[in-house]
């Protein structure tokens, strides 16, 4: 697959530690393996259990790739035995960092610096906690990646991803992400990127969930399109606010796209952007809806939504539809709210929404 790396003297041999295997670090930490990185992987026992008798596949166009009898550690201390590490990848669910945090935390003198790759924009502030901020790395995946089962990762489609410039570590670092296939590239402005890719993340995620309904389905029907433009119109005030610009992420045009969605009328931009948008999305359903509808009992809502509105009210910005987005969905999700409520009821959402913005005289 990309076996000329494995030749390549130039490229480091690094030990990473993988704090999670879901499709993320299936991915990436499989992908750092066939490219000779060691990679020791912190999971659940159950996970440890399946990835020690099956091993890693990686689905890459078409072709399975079998990475037998991956280490595996199921606590740190069992982990840092394994180690030292030069990297640590952190890759486990944006509502998992908190607590991820409290079983750190006794550990930050034996820690390597850590690449914080979750969704949303404020993982990387409790990571601090941990090994300093000049020891947390922003970055973020724009490749879609599916996980069938555990063990399994399916690449749908590659772009790249982004990572923050800054620590001294990053020329070799983006050296064997790029090794690996992974088409890394250095971004100036952390922040700026975070928030680059949380547009992404808010697109056709929170309605598809509260809605079962596809982002196909969304961005077609006008009025839920007009709902999209408004989140997303919420959410680039509060970046204008807080001082950063788009920035296009790896295979994501970004400037464009928000652009067209800021000028033009919803009636005007839907034509051309609906179906776009549905392609970027391809089958697979967005991840709040594989959350909510999964039977997972955790939703990430409140890491992207909700970290829209928390910024609003931090700096005096109306985020109106991502509050009844993520309050609806969290309330979904917590069965405050029964699910058939919404269920394929658009006219629902849109009437929550309505309420809200005339609050607001919107």
């Amino acid at each position: 697959m990309r076996s000329a790396a494995l030749e390549s003297s130039s490229i480091p041999r690094w030990s990473f530690l993988c704090i999670g295997a879901g499709a993320l670090g299936t991915y990436i930490g499989g992908s750092l393996m066939q490219v000779g990185q060691r990679v020791v992987f912190l999971v659940r026992p159950a996970t440890a259990e399946s990835l020690r008798a099956r091993g890693l596949r990686l689905v890459i166009e078409g072709t399975t790739y079998t990475l037998p009898e991956p280490l595996v550690a199921t606590s740190l201390d069992e982990a840092l035995r394994l180690g030292p590490y030069d990297m640590g990848l952190v890759t486990v669910k944006a509502y998992d960092i908190e607590d991820l945090v409290t079983v750190l935390l006794p550990y930050r003198a034996a820690l390597p610096p850590l690449v914080c790759l979750q969704n949303g924009v404020e993982s990387e502030v409790h990571l601090a906690q941990v090994v300093g901020e000049a020891n947390v790395i922003p970055a973020t995946l724009t490749s879609a990646v599916s996980r069938p089962e555990v063990g399994v990762a399916v690449l749908e489609r590659l772009r790249g991803m982004g990572v923050a410039r800054g620590h001294k570590l990053l020329p070799p670092l983006l050296a064997i992400l790029n090794a690996a296939g992974l088409r890394a590239r250095e971004y100036p402005d952390a922040a700026a990127m975070k928030w680059s890719k949380l547009l992404t993340n808010l697109l056709g995620n929170a309605s598809a969930a509260i809605l079962d309904m596809t982002p196909g389905e969304i961005f077609s029907h006008p009025g839920l399109y007009t709902l999209e433009v408004g989140q997303i119109r919420e959410a680039l005030a509060v970046m204008r606010r807080l001082g950063l610009a788009v920035v296009n992420l790896p295979g994501a045009p970004l400037r464009l796209l928000v652009t067209l969605m800021s000028a033009l009328p919803p009636s005007i931009s839907r034509p051309v952007l609906g179906p776009f948008l549905s392609r970027g999305r391809g089958q697979k359903m967005p991840s709040l809806h594989i959350d909510l509808h999964g039977g997972r009992g955790k939703t990430e809502v409140d890491y992207l939504n909700g970290a829209v509105v928390r910024f609003g009210l931090r700096l005096g910005v109306p985020t109106p539809i991502n509050r009844v987005l993520n309050e609806t969905l969290l309330a979904l999700n917590r069965g405050d709210l029964p699910v058939t409520l919404f269920q394929k009821r658009p006219e629902a959402l849109m009437e929550r929404v309505q309420h809200a913005l005339r609050e607001h005289d919107l």
